[in-house]
């Protein structure tokens, strides 16, 4: 738990359904309801600081698509890797 000095008050307006789950987390982390605040902006803002760094859809098909970053040895070595694996694996009714 942090403590800081230049702390802010502000005022906001909630409804009761919020105001109850913060009060109730409060209870339960056995905290005030600012640090439950403090705590829960701090953690949404890391889960959109590492969804931004994330690359669109497109972005990762085209990635993929360019060899994920694989050299075109360390490629054919991998290819060459999963196709003795299913070669090598065969089922009672392929015998």
């Amino acid at each position: 738990m942090s403590y800081h000095s230049d702390l802010t008050r502000t005022s906001m307006a909630l409804d009761r359904g919020t105001l109850d789950a913060l009060t109730d987390l409060a209870k339960r982390w056995g905290t005030s309801k600012a640090e439950v605040i403090r705590r829960s902006v701090r953690k949404a803002k890391e889960a959109a600081d590492r969804e931004s760094l994330q690359p669109a859809p497109l972005e990762a098909l085209d990635w993929l698509q360019n060899g994920g970053g694989l050299t075109l040895n360390e490629a054919a070595e991998f290819r060459e890797v999963v196709q003795a694996e299913r070669r090598a694996k065969r089922y009672w009714w392929e015998a």
